[in-house]
Formats: structure tokens, C-alpha cells, sequence
């Protein structure tokens, strides 16, 4: 069953992003001065980002290093980690169901990182 305030997402387009970086609040205030979104702090070190429009939002998250983590949308995730492996990338972080998405990060080739989000 889905979630009743989820959105549907173009299957392999952006559903999702993560914004990283040491401090939480100069993050939160850059964001909000630029762009207008609306961050939301939901606990100690993450926030929760809406865009103006909705498509996609993500979050920010306090970690050591910065970092731009896009989520893509994919309709099949076991496959599309099969495939990830297939053409040179690895598996990251295992699939995961945290109740509310099921997901899984890959790095390509040149090591970028990639969440991949079972749509």
C-alpha cells in the first residue's frame, strides 16, 4: 500500500535528493535565502527540503564531508542493481525498506553515488 502523501515519480527521472555537509544550520539558511525552499528540521542533523514545485524534494543531512547524493526512481530495484553491477558500478548500500521507500545507493564507474529508489 502506499503511502497516502506520497508522490509518483517518473520511473528512472530524480525522485529524491540529499544535500550533505558538517552544519546543518548555514545549509538550511543558504538553501532557503536562495532558492525559497521550505527546510524542515525533523530531528538532530536532518532536515526534510520541499521545492517550490514539489518534483523532487530531498533533504539535509549533517555529515562529516559535503556531498550531492541524486535519488533516481527506478521500477525495478533488484534489477536495477543487478544491472548497476553488470556495467561496472557496485552496490553501496544494500537495499533497505525503512517503512516508508525501499532504496539502495550504487556508485558508477567513476565512483559517483546514486540512490536508487524503488518506485
Amino acid at each position: 500500500m502506499a503511502h497516502p502523501q506520497r508522490k509518483t515519480h517518473t520511473p528512472n527521472g530524480f525522485g529524491h535528493f540529499d544535500i550533505a555537509g558538517p552544519e546543518l544550520a548555514p545549509l538550511k539558511l543558504f538553501y532557503t535565502a536562495l532558492f525559497g525552499w521550505d527546510v524542515t528540521e525533523r530531528g538532530p542533523g536532518y532536515a526534510m527540503v520541499a521545492t517550490p514545485d514539489g518534483s523532487p524534494n530531498g533533504a539535509i543531512v549533517e555529515t562529516p564531508a559535503a556531498s550531492l547524493t541524486l535519488g533516481v526512481v527506478v521500477p525495478d530495484l533488484d534489477a536495477a542493481l543487478a544491472a548497476a553491477a553488470e556495467r561496472g558500478g557496485k552496490v553501496v548500500l544494500p537495499k533497505t525498506d525503512n517503512g516508508w521507500v525501499k532504496k539502495a545507493q550504487i556508485a558508477d564507474p567513476a565512483g559517483n553515488v546514486l540512490t536508487l529508489i524503488q518506485g
